[in-house]
């Protein structure tokens, strides 16, 4: 049942990295071979299974606590093929809430991806396009990563833009990829320049897995203009965050946006937060408040993902 409240109504836009939802067939243009049966990690039919489900539980919780029902948008990352995410959306828990899923196959070596999922009761699709970026390696060859997805649609009718990211990770050092980082930036950047041209004061959400923190240079130097707002710098500055590395906490996951979600109109923001209840903690881990993930290494822990999911919250007037 939808919770509504008199004269407004709230609605949640959230992030989730789900942590390698891979099928369990070998695509062989992907370097999938660790999850499939035989891989290193045995990701079997019923571990797949499991995880659809307990992600598709999470999901349905998400604002909850104040709303009554799952996210209008969820941008998530780390999604092999727009089957797994059609598994998920069809789930028991998820199959009510009648999601849509826009998703386009990317050139990234491990074969993992971004999408959008939006209920089709409250978001009409417009528009939608990835945009691709790549680096040289030294020895010559590219190096392919995650698309940057945009997402053009109305929210109860008001126009909205969504561009949904997964930069490159640190694993060869945070000092040496950080460049990689900066260059998605930079091409958010580029991205935001066409909409003002499409659009004057339009409302953006950025969203995504930067694998950079908030006072990271290309999240806070680079991405964050005077037009956009991070209410996640101050949830990280309390010491919060959406994953943990040996004991220390790291908030890669977030959501930003333009400051025309803080005038008077139809939606307004209302507020943010990192989503960490109990129920997603690894209790059975010496740090007790990590999230549960699904593999630590090679050795299969049965969770959802090694991230928490973020959120926001939009109060939308009753314009009669």
């Amino acid at each position: 049942m939808e919770k509504l409240v008199k004269n407004k109504e709230e609605f949640t836009i959230a992030f989730y990295n789900l942590e390698n939802l891979f099928d369990t067939i070998d695509n062989p243009d992907t370097n999938d071979d660790d999850f499939t049966p035989e891989g290193k990690k045995k990701w079997t039919l019923r571990r797949y299974k499991k995880k659809i489900k307990r992600l598709s539980k999470v999901i349905t919780t998400i604002g909850n606590d104040t709303i009554g029902y799952p996210p209008v948008i969820l941008g998530v990352a780390e999604v092999e093929n727009y089957e797994v995410i059609y598994d998920l959306i069809q789930s028991n828990y998820l199959e009510m809430y009648n999601y849509g899923i826009i998703h386009y196959d990317s050139l990234d070596e491990r074969g993992i991806e971004v999408a959008l999922l939006y209920r089709k009761k409250y978001f009409e699709l417009l528009d939608s396009r990835p945009y691709y970026i790549q680096f040289e390696k030294k020895i010559g060859n590219i190096d392919y990563t995650r698309d940057i997805l945009l997402v053009k649609g109305k929210l109860n009718g008001e126009l909205m833009y969504f561009i949904i990211n997964h930069w490159p990770s640190r694993r060869s050092g945070k000092e040496s990829s950080e460049y990689k980082r900066i260059r998605n930036a930079e091409l958010v950047l580029k991205i935001i320049t066409e909409i003002n041209e499409e659009s004057q004061n339009p409302k953006i959400i950025i969203m995504g897995d930067f694998n950079d923190n908030p006072n990271n240079k290309s999240i806070q130097q680079v991405l964050v203009t005077n037009d956009f707002y991070n209410p996640m710098e101050s949830i990280y500055d309390k010491g919060s965050g959406t994953g943990n590395y040996k004991g220390k906490w790291f908030l890669f996951d977030q959501i930003i946006f333009s400051k025309t979600f803080l005038k008077e109109g139809m939606h307004t923001y209302k507020n943010a937060a990192i989503y960490d209840k109990h129920f997603l903690k690894d209790k059975f881990s010496k740090f007790v408040e990590n999230p549960l993930r699904t593999y630590s290494g090679n050795w299969y822990k049965g969770g959802m993902s090694d991230h928490f999911p973020v959120f926001i919250t939009l109060e939308k007037k009753n314009i009669k």
